[in-house]
């Protein structure tokens, strides 16, 4: 409901988006370079003109291993699915949402993030889901559609949650162990989700399966200072790539100190630019606070455990003014994130 009023700019990328995509399965390399140049050509906002015109840098590569990513996933995900995640982030997060967030953010004097990070514990899940309900709602008020659960136990329990806000995009961090029969049937119904497995030694056939059931897929790997190596070496994109992920999320362990943070997302910014592997490189704080940075200036990560406290690499609140379950995402941004500059 909060996108009615941009309804007619929403039907003309829609149509443009549907023709692309049909354009990119007959000829990935030139529909993709159309696509972003269109998109460059109409952007009305930094975020956006930034980012393609970076996108447009980087694809002037015709050796880019994100062509042979791109074919791959024209390919086999469902392009219902493809279509309605990218409306999601692409439009209604980057561009109706960021413009939103900018005015709620000089209205509200704190800082509002592009998504949110949310720790469920499905044991709770019920207890709490009209918390989590009304969280999603007020977020999108605020201009935020774009949101990561991780769940690491029966995340199938979210998808009633997600179906109930078809204008948001939701990526569920889970273990490959979850992505049973039962599973794989609900997700399919889905189409603003995108799931993100644990790397480990179970996750080809669980890759196959997402395949096989044209679902978007990605994976995600944690580290810490003990195995950076793999990292910093390029041998675990080398590994990652041949599951064919859209993403590959590093995700660092609690505690992990911040130098190491910082070393790890300097290695992850360069292998995005060198194009070598075919999958992306996304470090979870370090480009979501990127993305933040470039929509409204000021960095701001919001992340919350599962007992709904608001938290970090290196703190965690633990008052009623940062839960959660006891205060709105409002108040709790108002407590926590005062806006250091105003555009």
């Amino acid at each position: 409901m909060y996108l009615m009023k941009n309804r007619m700019p929403r039907l003309f990328v829609e149509t443009i988006v549907k023709k692309a995509l049909k354009s990119i399965k007959h000829s990935p390399e030139r529909g993709i370079r159309n696509l972003i140049d269109f998109a460059l050509q109409f952007s009305d906002g930094r975020f956006q003109r930034d980012f393609f015109t970076v996108a447009q840098t980087m694809l002037r590569n015709e050796n880019s291993a994100y062509y042979n990513l791109i074919r791959d996933a024209i390919t086999y995900a469902d392009t219902e699915k493809l279509y309605t995640f990218g409306i999601n982030v692409g439009y209604n997060s980057c561009t109706v949402g960021a413009k939103r967030i900018r005015e709620n953010e000089k209205v509200l004097g704190c800082n509002i993030p592009w998504t949110i990070c949310v720790e469920m514990d499905s044991k709770l899940f019920e207890k709490n889901q009209q918390k989590y309900d009304d969280l999603i709602f007020e977020g999108e008020s605020l201009g935020i559609y774009t949101w990561m659960f991780f769940v690491p136990d029966q995340p199938g329990k979210t998808f009633s949650l997600i179906k109930k806000h078809p204008d948001s995009a939701f990526c569920v961090f889970c273990d490959p162990k979850d992505i049973t029969l039962r599973f794989l049937e609900e997700a399919t119904t889905l189409n603003n989700l995108m799931v993100v497995i644990r790397y480990d030694d179970n996750i080809t056939d669980v890759c196959a399966e997402l395949r096989a059931n044209k679902m978007l897929y990605s994976i995600w790997y944690e580290y810490g200072q003990k195995n950076t190596e793999i990292i910093i070496n390029g041998d675990l994109f080398d590994s990652v790539q041949e599951f064919s992920p859209i993403f590959s999320v590093l995700i660092p362990e609690k505690n992990c100190l911040r130098e190491v943070r910082q070393v790890i997302y300097s290695t992850v910014k360069q292998i995005r630019l060198d194009q070598s592997y075919s999958t992306i490189a996304w470090d979870l704080q370090g480009d979501n606070c990127l993305v933040d940075t470039i929509i409204s200036e000021d960095a701001c990560f919001v992340y919350f455990n599962k007992k709904g406290n608001l938290c970090d690499y290196e703190k965690t609140f633990e008052n009623g003014h940062h839960n959660l379950f006891r205060s709105s995402i409002t108040d709790i941004l108002l407590n926590t994130c005062t806006k250091q500059k105003v555009n």
